[in-house]
């Protein structure tokens, strides 16, 4: 392999090198299918660890069922502050080929951006996290920390086979004061200003199985207490009717760092997003429907239902209707809160069923060496941009990292341009991300880590 410079480059000048490497690793992380079910990140499990002992590591490959691989290295250093982590998931999401205008598992270039499943959700994190302790391993510089690098299983379908198997199984391994993974770092353009969000907090999760049930009968004979007609209903006050408003001090920061670079009018209308009575009207009001799911999703503990069950044959009402519902809960709010909130909705005839949960994790403060870091990386290369704290709606590898005792930072940075939102590729047919941006991110994060462990 090419041998690297041992001199810095300005922050101006970009580090070819280092870009290179990440952009040819993700490249072949994405040309391998790791969706999630099955998983079977074994593949490219391999191909991480082959390319950390190239550069003179010692990876260790933990299983934790057949093909369902992790990987954990250490680059050592001097011991003097205590580590920190670095982690990405291998598995991706489902995704449907024929809607896609490149196959998602080609890994092609087009329109100056790498396409694939995962591009964005996470495989590009694992790919810069390798080039960088590639880098260092080489470069040797003065440590005062230890840097982990953890690529993980199972996150699309909840960590059980990744971050929670290592940290209930090999807690030594990953252990870690702070840690950065999924997602911030991002270019989010507003108006005429730009910001970069960086995750601070994310919501828990409250996955319900809530069921109806009536009398059966013949399907020739309509009734009145079908417990399929009931369920619809209730199913459908839910669309109609959003969760109570809860503001936290996440969602206030963000909105204000928004704000202050607005104009009047917006500026104005931005803040009223923190009334809770005001709130839902101003998201109604809102003409950008993907900007108002996002609020909406920051502002709330939400209830998505996305499995419909009933019956197993056409003339026969069914004894019983059951949805399953993907709940997510803010900081602060409790399982119990959630399932208040979301019994006042479906109604009484509804029971409710807790399938799996998690608390939201948080940051107590945002005021850290690691934030600052974070922020003259960025400001470094963009002076005007202004960076901003963040709460994500989904849930991460945080979930089980930080029960660790790891604060938490989600700053996988890229640049984007204007029009290609970074949001909406999470999960959506033609993921991809724009290759100078993956290179900018990668130089981005190896700033970072290099400033936060000298």
């Amino acid at each position: 392999m090419t041998s690297v410079s041992t001199q810095d480059p300005s922050p101006h000048m970009p580090d070819r090198e280092i870009g290179e490497h990440a952009f040819r690793l993700c490249q072949t992380l994405l040309r391998i299918d790791t969706t999630n079910p099955p998983g079977r990140e074994r593949a490219a499990a391999e191909v991480v660890a082959g390319e950390l002992a190239a550069a003179g590591l010692d990876p260790i490959t933990l299983e934790s069922a057949p093909e369902r691989t992790n990987v954990v290295a250490r680059l050592r250093g001097t011991g003097e502050l205590p580590p920190i982590l670095l982690t990405a998931h291998l598995d991706v999401v489902e995704a449907e080929a024929s809607a896609w205008k490149h196959p998602p598992f080609s890994g092609v270039v087009a329109d100056g951006c790498l396409w694939g499943r995962g591009a964005i959700d996470m495989k590009n994190m694992a790919a810069m996290s390798v080039a960088i302790l590639a880098r260092l391993a080489r470069e040797k510089p003065r440590l005062r920390r230890d840097v982990i690098f953890a690529a993980v299983a199972d996150e699309e379908a909840g960590c059980d086979h990744g971050s929670r198997f290592l940290v209930e199984n090999h807690a030594d391994l990953v252990r870690a004061e702070y840690a950065i993974g999924e997602s911030g770092g991002y270019t989010l353009h507003l108006g005429k200003a730009t910001f970069y969000p960086i995750q601070v907090a994310e919501k828990g999760i409250c996955w319900v199985r809530a069921r109806v049930r009536g009398e059966p009968g013949h399907g020739s004979m309509p009734r009145e207490d079908s417990a399929v007609v009931k369920l619809a209903n209730a199913i459908a006050r839910l669309g109609e009717k959003p969760l109570p408003v809860h503001v936290t001090p996440y969602i206030r920061d963000f909105v204000d760092g928004l704000a202050s670079k607005q104009p009047a009018p917006l500026r104005s209308l931005l803040r009223r997003l923190l009334h809770p009575a005001i709130a839902p009207h101003v998201l109604r009001a809102l003409p950008d429907r993907s900007m108002a799911r996002s609020f909406g999703a920051m502002l709330s503990n939400t209830a998505s239902p996305t499995i419909l069950r009933a019956g197993a044959k056409v003339n026969v009402i069914p004894g019983f209707a059951e949805a399953e519902i993907d709940g997510r809960t803010l900081p602060g709010q409790t399982e119990a809160d959630f399932l208040r909130e979301l019994g006042a909705v479906l109604g009484p005839e509804v029971s409710l069923e807790v399938i799996r949960s998690a608390p939201a994790t948080a940051i107590d403060s945002v005021d850290s060496p690691l934030f600052d870091a974070m922020r003259a990386a960025i400001l470094d290369r963009e002076p005007g941009a202004t960076v901003v704290p963040y709460m994500i709606p989904g849930f991460t590898d945080a979930q089980y990292f930080t029960r660790l005792g790891a604060k938490w930072y989600g700053f996988s940075p890229v640049k984007m341009p204007k029009g290609l939102r970074f949001a909406e590729l999470f999960h959506g047919h033609d993921e991809r991300i724009p290759v100078d941006g993956l290179k900018w991110g990668t130089e981005v994060l190896f700033d970072v880590v290099r400033r936060f462990c000298q």
